[in-house]
């Protein structure tokens, strides 16, 4: 019998390149350092709270994840195709009137852009949803920022609204990230919507290894280094290997591998901040924005308000994200007095419940680096979601292009 591929990582890529493996009857065997599966999409279960880490959704139009997943059985929830806007000592609605009609008059009022600003945002959907990922793939590259600016969108546009809902997504309020990234980005939303799994987007990489056979994932199982045909790991056992594929967060890899010249990205940070409340402040699913250009607070998301079992006895969950690291003490009474401004003063009721510090939540992904999905590095494949798109989807679709390459050189057959 030839030996198996040897994964190290049980991300989302290492898990989507073991179960594209199993699928083409390739046998597998997946390393991962700590004591559960999914990388940076985990969620822990806090005094009956489901905490996912960090405020992450899923998108329900990644078309290459959705082939791997059983998406009615996640049970996903869906939240409303727009945002509320916190600006000027209020929140104003912001929706995508093309999916809530009736919300039009309330978005074309809301002091977020120009009315020439949202039929530009129009246009935009409408160029997106008929371009396809190939087509958005090959354009011109820049910058999110120089992008919407050759769009004819307002700098009041820009700043009130894409800087934060983009900071949201990017991790970073500058726009500096690709215009690719954007434009997938804003297709996949204009198609589907942005959904939780009903039990936490932990549920989705479980999922994924629950596809593969018993034994496969070794949990609690470091590695100390990888070569081309074999795995050390850090109780220093070698097991061999028809091929290996590194599959952990891109700061590994150069630590993995000896002598290796990959370089590291630059990450973006978060640090999400969770509470309880007696109630939601907003009682739908829909997350609001700081478009004020102040404060400490990107995004708030009421997350029971989408999903009720993400707490244990009715009361509200509610998920903040600051972008970066602030080092200030008292953060979460920080936010809360910010907050009052937002949602009045039933925000000092509100119990803290866990703060994430994130160094290392997204890999920074600037204009006019090509990215191939997957590399090659001294006889090991490199994959995740630094090689394609910060993403699940890039994650995914990385490690089903390893999988497939493994599987047209023979390896493991």
């Amino acid at each position: 019998m030839n030996k198996p591929v040897l994964v190290v990582g049980a991300g989302m890529a290492g898990l989507s390149c073991a179960v594209h493996l199993q699928r083409a009857g390739i046998p597998s065997r997946v390393f991962e350092a700590s004591d559960d599966v999914g990388g940076r999409v985990r969620t822990d279960c806090v005094n009956g709270f489901l905490l996912d880490r960090g405020f992450q959704v899923y998108l329900d139009a990644y078309p290459e994840t959705g082939k791997l997943l059983d998406l009615e059985s996640l049970d996903l929830r869906g939240f409303a195709p727009g945002a509320l806007v916190y600006k000027e000592g209020n929140l104003y609605r912001l929706m995508d009137v093309f999916r809530r009609p009736n919300s039009a008059i309330a978005s074309l009022r809301a002091p977020i852009g120009s009315f020439a600003d949202k039929l530009r945002v129009g246009r935009m959907r409408s160029r997106l949803l008929r371009s396809s990922l190939a087509e958005i793939a090959s354009r011109p590259d820049q910058s999110t920022e120089d992008y919407l600016a050759s769009k004819g969108f307002s700098g009041q546009m820009i700043d009130s609204f894409f800087r934060s809902f983009y900071g949201g997504i990017f991790l970073e309020r500058e726009l500096r990230t690709s215009s690719r990234m954007f434009e997938f980005t804003f297709k996949m939303f204009g198609q589907g919507s942005a959904t939780i799994p009903a039990r936490g987007m932990g549920q989705i990489p479980k999922q994924l290894a629950s596809q593969l056979p018993g034994g496969t994932v070794s949990l609690n199982t470091s590695v100390a280094e990888v070569s081309e045909r074999r795995v050390t790991l850090e109780t220093g056992e070698q097991i061999d290997a028809s091929v290996v594929v590194l599959a952990t967060d891109s700061s590994q890899i150069g630590k993995l591998l000896p002598i290796s010249i990959h370089p590291e990205p630059r990450w973006r940070s978060v640090t999400n901040v969770y509470f309880s409340a007696k109630q939601s402040p907003t009682r739908e699913a829909i997350i609001c924005l700081n478009g004020s250009g102040e404060g400490r607070v990107n995004n708030v998301c009421t997350l029971t308000d989408a999903a009720q079992d993400y707490s244990p006895d009715g009361r509200a969950l509610l998920s903040v994200s600051v972008l970066g690291l602030p080092k200030e003490e008292n953060l979460p009474e920080r936010i809360q007095e910010e907050l009052v401004g937002w949602f009045g003063t039933a925000v000092n009721d509100w119990t803290h419940l866990r703060t994430d510090v994130i160094p290392r939540a997204l890999p920074e992904q600037l204009p006019g680096v090509e990215r191939n999905g997957f590399q090659v590095e001294r006889g090991v494949y490199v994959c995740g979601d630094h090689t394609l798109s910060a993403s699940i989807e890039g994650a995914v679709i990385s490690g089903k292009l390893v999988a497939e390459e493994i599987a047209k050189n023979d390896h493991g057959k």
